[in-house]
């Protein structure tokens, strides 16, 4: 009877270790595991909830994602969806408050690789706060952060169809203007010094996608600055202003006074709007289709 009695008890142990082991195994399933922008792998023990955001096109980017609801600080700048203005502020780029971060008791920061500061993210991290670096320098990259994040927030239900979305758009674009006529573009991002991008840019992606070719794409800078004497000498059939100006009536910086430039004498001279090109979210196709449509009208002015 005693062994009897010691065989149940050691059959009842092993089926509670058994038991205990599944249970660990689950647990340890339902971890949630992806890569930043920086190569980072970034673990959480389940989806998080309240979410802190140090980048404008972050914002945008996570409320794409369906993370929105969970979303409790951003960054100064952050301006859309309008819904974002109600959220405690915790900082800019270059000035970030750790201290209402940390008081703010996120469980996941989604910060902006080469716009915030090394040192700040690496204080969170050292404090056990997760933080996801977001960096995106291509379109594709963009369509699989809304699904990294919305896995990280658990509303892949809505960040899978919303990247499923923004590259059946990006899809259409492309079959629709890339193998357009070639148009010389002059991108300008500022005025006072005047300055463009290079083609390791998302907008020359834009504006090769759109049939176009920038005139200094191939500039070792990624944002470098340059002459008005090289702008003319190039001779851009497009001038674009994307930094707020508008190229065409803002008399300081109009290009009117050089009637033989190629883009005055055709009256291609275009404003974007500039967050929708300078932000590497969602957005950048509304920004696209307009930089797209704008070069189509420089092809119908040629006639």
């Amino acid at each position: 009877m005693p062994a009897r009695r010691h065989s149940r008890q050691h059959i009842l142990c092993l089926a509670a270790l058994l038991v205990l082991a599944v249970v660990n195994a689950h647990a340890g399933s339902d971890k949630i595991t992806v890569q930043d922008d920086a190569q980072h792998t970034i673990t959480l023990p389940h989806p998080a909830h309240r979410i802190i955001s140090l980048a404008p096109h972050v914002t945008e980017l996570l409320f794409a994602a369906g993370a929105g609801p969970y979303v409790i600080g951003v960054s100064a700048y952050s301006d859309y969806p309008p819904a974002v203005k109600q959220l405690p502020s915790v900082g800019d780029s270059n000035a970030l408050d750790a201290e209402r971060i940390i008081a703010l008791k996120p469980d996941l920061v989604v910060a902006w690789n080469s716009g915030n500061s090394a040192s700040q993210l690496a204080t969170l991290r050292a404090i056990g706060i997760p933080v996801f670096e977001s960096e995106p320098h291509d379109f594709a990259t963009i369509a699989s952060s809304m699904e990294r994040l919305s896995k990280l927030a658990g509303t892949e239900d809505v960040g899978k169809p919303a990247a499923a979305a923004f590259r059946a758009r990006l899809a259409v674009l492309a079959k629709t203007y890339q193998k357009r006529p070639k148009v010389r573009v002059f991108y300008q991002i500022w005025k006072r010094p005047l300055m463009t991008l290079n083609d390791h840019h998302l907008v020359s992606s834009a504006i090769r996608l759109c049939g176009g070719e920038n005139i200094f794409g191939k500039l070792p800078q990624l944002a470098p600055t340059v002459s008005t004497e090289a702008v003319l000498e190039a001779n851009p059939e497009v001038i674009f202003a994307a930094d707020g100006n508008n190229a065409a009536n803002d008399d300081n910086s109009s290009w009117r006074r050089f009637p033989s430039l190629s883009a005055v004498a055709h009256n291609n001279l275009f404003a974007l709007t500039p967050d929708q090109m300078s932000r590497p979210g969602p957005r950048i196709l509304d920004g696209v289709a307009e930089l797209c449509q704008k070069l189509d009208v420089a092809r119908a002015r040629r006639k």
